[in-house]
């Protein structure tokens, strides 16, 4: 029986951050991998999807040449070799995590890890224990029961970046991140995509003002888009898919080749041994306190299994710190508050804290604040005039309470609300804070200034 300090089960963007933490605070370590280390992050998650993202925006400048004063003749795609650039990505990241594992002395167990009572972890039959199982297991997509995946037809994220052939139409279902990058991905590429949302608004957690923007930009380059609409039923006898989709207005039948089922995510629980160690569980989320610690001493769990948001980010830093406590370090709770969304369509979007109708409904008095991309310096010259930056501050205190980004780029530029916002900073300290022109990050301090009614370039 093999003894380690710490085992973490799954090596995913939690998994193996996690190791590689309790490795460097001197811990003996083992992590479990049941397929490929990086797990679906940087798999078939987060790093491929941006691979294939690439492509669409490098195929549409080409498409626009002209609005740059270049030419381009007949700029054609290669379906087939943009999703094998998207996998030679994510087979270079992995590689990476490996030779990662192999730099912090950090052993690699291959096989279905299995939790027993006792501190005690079984791969395929072999047992091994620690003082500390860390579970990093991670999350798939959600299946609905009206919404049965195939494989062929009714498809997951997983198989939406492999497809064999481009489908010519497609309808994805759900219009978070997931949703709202592939339906991008295909419609640049040629497809005729729908998307059908069941909330509302699409992206629905995002503040109003975004998801109206990013509807606007979508339908003008030619995504259709069904709110307030639900699929029903889908019939894959045909030739393609027939789904049944009920809307305010009836019933619809759209036809397609592909249906891209995005609605979520299913937690990686099952079969895994919580039962037989009397872990807690709470509508598919296993239950934690502030530190990751279960109900049962030595057993810990993070990242998608857990009740927080379900990102990668959010995963990284509950492993680090959840190490770091077991470690005796002095830690402070994560602040869910505070961490960052994007999503990498085209407009990107990103956010963090409140959105204004939330800020209201939590009685704060609000001071506002907006500038559009259109009157940016930077963004006329790269040719990305379409969003704006959105903040919203306490207007009695000066707190940053939420701030909202749409437009090229923006994935990158809301760490410095982030950062503002872990700070304490107020509009004023944002204001005096000066940001380099021409850039897209100088919206940030002229959205402040709308807030204050000192914006000089409106």
């Amino acid at each position: 029986m093999s003894k380690y300090d710490i085992i973490v089960l799954g090596s995913g963007p939690g998994g193996y951050v996690t190791a590689i933490r309790a490795s460097q605070l001197g811990f003996k370590t083992a992590v479990v991998e049941k397929e490929s280390l990086g797990g679906v992050c940087l798999n078939w998650g987060c790093i491929p999807t941006k691979a294939l993202l690439k492509s669409a925006q490098v195929f549409e400048y080409l498409k626009h040449a002209e609005d740059y004063g270049l030419t381009v003749k007949d700029a054609k795609h290669d379906f087939d070799a943009v999703v094998k650039r998207s996998r030679s990505v994510a087979d270079g990241m992995s590689s990476g995590v490996k030779f990662l594992m192999k730099k912090n002395k950090i052993d690699v167990i291959e096989g279905f890890g299995k939790l027993k009572p006792g501190k005690k972890v079984e791969v395929d039959g072999k047992e091994y224990t620690a003082d500390h199982i860390i579970i990093a297991t991670g999350a798939r997509s959600r299946e609905l029961p009206s919404l049965p995946q195939d494989g062929k037809k009714v498809i997951g994220y997983r198989k939406a970046m492999t497809l064999d052939k481009q489908p010519k139409k497609m309808i994805v279902v759900g219009s978070g991140a997931i949703g709202v990058e592939f339906a991008y991905f295909y419609n640049s590429m040629g497809t005729e995509v729908t998307i059908v949302e069941y909330m509302p608004k699409i992206v629905p957690v995002e503040d109003d003002e975004i998801s109206k923007q990013l509807e606007r930009s979508f339908k003008k380059s030619g995504i259709n888009i069904m709110t307030s609409a639900e699929v029903t039923a889908v019939d894959t006898s045909g030739k393609g898919v027939k789904a049944t989709v009920k809307t305010k207005k009836g019933e619809e039948i759209l036809e397609a080749d592909i249906v891209l089922s995005a609605v979520g995510i299913k937690s990686n629980i099952e079969n895994i041994g919580l039962e037989d160690v009397g872990i807690a569980v709470d509508r598919d989320k296993i239950m934690v306190n502030d530190y990751y610690q279960t109900n049962i001493p030595g057993y810990y769990a993070i990242g998608d299994v857990t009740p927080g948001q379900a990102l990668a980010h959010v995963a990284s830093a509950e492993g680090i710190l959840c190490v770091e406590k077991i470690a005796g370090h002095h830690v402070e709770a994560l602040d869910y508050g505070n961490v960052p969304g994007c999503t990498y369509c085209s407009p990107e979007v990103a956010s963090v804290g409140l959105t204004e109708a939330q800020a209201k409904e939590q009685g704060y008095e609000i001071k506002v604040g907006k500038f559009p991309f259109s009157a940016s310096g930077k963004a006329s010259a790269g040719g990305t005039k379409e969003g704006f930056v959105k903040v919203i501050f306490d207007a009695k205190y000066g707190e940053w309470l939420g701030c909202h980004m749409i437009g090229a780029g923006v994935t990158d530029m809301i760490a410095e609300a982030v950062l503002g916002r872990k700070l304490e900073t107020t509009g004023h300290e944002v204001l005096k804070a000066v940001h380099p022109h021409p850039t897209m990050s100088e919206a940030v301090m002229e959205a402040v200034a709308d807030a204050y009614d000192e914006v000089i370039h409106l």
